[in-house]
């Protein structure tokens, strides 16, 4: 890791207040701004990583493509981009699907709270995960999915979990869209 990681603060409507060490934001549950992305192929399946086993939080559980936060003066749609490539190696094309706020406090001490914006894509081709960011990966139907959520969800990270609970009408939308576009 080069140098200190900085992560964006903003209030309830996204509005920047500043930008703080990003552990240090952590520690002290200061809502600030990331984005979280979804993808799927062209079968349906969607896209979910697990995390590697030493990240800072939330190491080994299984999550979506990618998520992390954008830089001061980074918008989240080309931060989605440049960490989608970082993370999994690849890069595609994505909708905006909204955002939602989202907190919630880990037993190592640290709090995600964070101003959350979410897009979807499709992507078919070649992957190539970063071992520092990424154990293992798969493709997995939605209704599967959501089953193991349901059976073992101590194996999904929480925002992940808060995504597919409370998003599922526009992950629905968007993989119909998707369909309706590709076939």
């Amino acid at each position: 890791m080069m140098g200190t990681q900085e992560v964006v603060l903003v209030n309830e409507k996204d509005q920047v207040l500043g930008t703080m060490e990003k552990i240090r934001a952590h520690e002290e549950g200061v809502l600030h701004r990331a984005f979280s992305v979804i993808i799927f192929n062209a079968d349906g399946e969607m896209l979910i990583h697990q995390r590697a086993n030493d990240k800072y939080h939330c190491g080994g559980l299984w999550t979506n493509a990618c998520c992390s936060h954008p830089r001061l003066h980074e918008s989240p749609a080309a931060a989605a981009q440049r960490r989608l490539e970082e993370e999994m190696g690849f890069t595609a094309k994505m909708d905006y699907l909204g955002s939602f706020i989202y907190k919630v406090k880990f037993e190592n001490g640290l709090t995600e709270h964070e101003f959350d914006h979410m897009f979807c894509g499709q992507y078919d081709g070649e992957i190539q995960p970063h071992p520092d960011e990424v154990e293992d990966w798969k493709y997995v139907p939605l209704e599967k999915l959501y089953q193991d959520v349901d059976h073992r969800p101590e194996i999904y990270t929480f925002w992940f979990k808060d995504i597919l609970e409370n998003r599922k009408k526009e992950l629905l939308k968007y993989d119909q869209g998707r369909k309706k576009n590709y076939i």
